[in-house]
């Protein structure tokens, strides 16, 4: 068995929206495990469970990444928990049913942008200027395969992570000499608690897109944002790093 890799986060405080479940919480274990003081922005924050691997960030706070307020109340206390911010980690995000796009409800599409791509920006603009400040900084925005390559009545869900990676570049080259990176994760479809929101015959689907035919675990994902967090990943930004089983289109 392969000794797992470790990246030194001691003195390190991270962000991850989203926190709460699935790939946000794996990430966050991941980085609290490599040393970091990490704190979860969730919509509900019931839906974290402390039992799992005794893991406990240093602080859990109910928000809405699709509200600049509440976002900008989120920061202010996390400054006032853990002092300073190095890592953002933008995972928060919903699918949407699984219809055409001509079927789906206009506020619904609004919702799915506002959270998954409006969400992103309004976080990133909240913490930026501190990062910069500090003359040093990490973003990882979670974006998807369905961003690259438009998934059948996902359409809303598509578009969002489209405008995900678009971003990444953006600020990416916006903060290139700042001392703050920005890179994006496309993974392929991973098991988690987003299967609800979809069809048995959606997801069959999305697995045989997959030349590796399985799902991309959670952990894989957190293992790669780790690595883009890390100092070890110094000269790559605005850049997007499937995580595809070999579904790669560009």
């Amino acid at each position: 068995m392969m000794t797992p890799v470790r990246y030194d986060f001691t003195g390190r405080t991270a962000v991850v929206t989203g926190g709460a479940r699935g790939i946000g919480r794996a990430i966050g274990e991941r980085l609290a495990r490599d040393g970091a003081r990490v704190v979860v922005w969730d919509l509900d924050p019931k839906h974290f469970d402390s039992t799992v691997n005794d893991y406990r960030p240093a602080d859990i706070v109910a928000t809405d990444v699709a509200e600049p307020s509440s976002v900008e109340d989120a920061f202010a206390r996390t400054l006032d928990v853990v002092g300073h911010l190095d890592i953002l980690v933008n995972n928060a995000g919903i699918n949407g049913p699984i219809v055409s796009a001509w079927e789906l409800d206009p506020k619904i599409w609004q919702r799915i942008l506002d959270v998954n791509l409006n969400g992103v920006y309004h976080a990133s603009r909240a913490v930026v200027p501190h990062l910069l400040e500090r003359g040093q900084g990490r973003i990882v925005n979670i974006a998807s395969m369905a961003g690259k390559d438009g998934n059948a009545q996902q359409s809303a869900y598509s578009v969002s992570k489209a405008g995900v990676i678009a971003f990444t570049k953006s600020l990416g080259k916006e903060l290139a000499t700042g001392g703050v990176t920005v890179n994006a994760i496309a993974p392929a479809m991973a098991q988690t608690e987003l299967f609800a929101q979809m069809t048995p015959e959606h997801i069959a689907a999305g697995k045989a897109k997959i030349p590796m035919q399985r799902y991309v675990s959670v952990a894989e994902i957190a293992d790669l944002a780790a690595w883009i967090a890390s100092d070890e990943c110094s000269f790559t930004t605005g850049f997007t790093f499937d995580a595809s089983g070999g579904r790669a289109t560009y």
